[in-house]
């Protein structure tokens, strides 16, 4: 059994949004990540169902680095606006500063795997399903998260005319060197 500390040191975090509406041609499809994040992976390669993975994530940390599409390119004025607002309302991180993610089942083979456990995000816990592999000394996955599952509302302007999808993709690409 091997322990891989994780963090941003090992590899993106990222969160992508699209867009949705009457007004989605003004807004812009995100891509988001997360700069503050720790975790631990614990990996049997012999018997997968005893691998177990947690993530805590300062909800504080998300940093836009790419908008596509929109009428116009992202300003640094619209990227301090868009964090503002995933602070203040989307995820209220003054109230749930942390999204974190447990392991219950791990099942699959030590190349491709899926993990379920539990996300617990602006302070609602619900199941998810995690999608991964492992190559060439790196792990990648992705996972979707409809916001509404876990009581959030996805962000709108432009009087609802446009908005995100509930629906968020996270997605991970992470070197594994064993820790102490």
């Amino acid at each position: 059994m091997d322990t891989y500390p994780l963090g941003p040191e090992n590899g993106p975090l990222l969160v992508r949004t699209t867009r949705t509406g009457l007004g989605a041609r003004a807004g812009h499809d995100l891509t988001i990540e997360v700069t503050r994040w720790h975790g631990e992976a614990v990996v049997d390669p012999e018997d997968p169902a005893r691998s177990s993975v947690s993530v805590e994530v300062d909800a504080t940390s998300f940093a836009v680095r790419e908008g596509t599409g929109g009428v116009k390119p992202l300003s640094d004025a619209d990227r301090r606006d868009i964090v503002r607002n995933i602070r203040e309302k989307v995820l209220d991180t003054a109230r749930h500063p942390v999204i974190a993610f447990r392991s219950s089942l791990v099942e699959g083979t030590a190349e491709a795997f899926r993990v379920e456990g539990d996300l617990t995000l602006a302070g609602v816990t619900r199941p998810v399903t995690i999608d991964a592999l492992i190559a060439d000394g790196r792990v990648r996955g992705s996972v979707t998260i409809t916001q509404s599952r876990w009581g959030v509302k996805p962000y709108s302007a432009l009087f609802g005319a446009l908005r995100l999808s509930d629906e968020v993709g996270v997605w991970f690409d992470l070197a594994l060197s064993p820790g102490a």
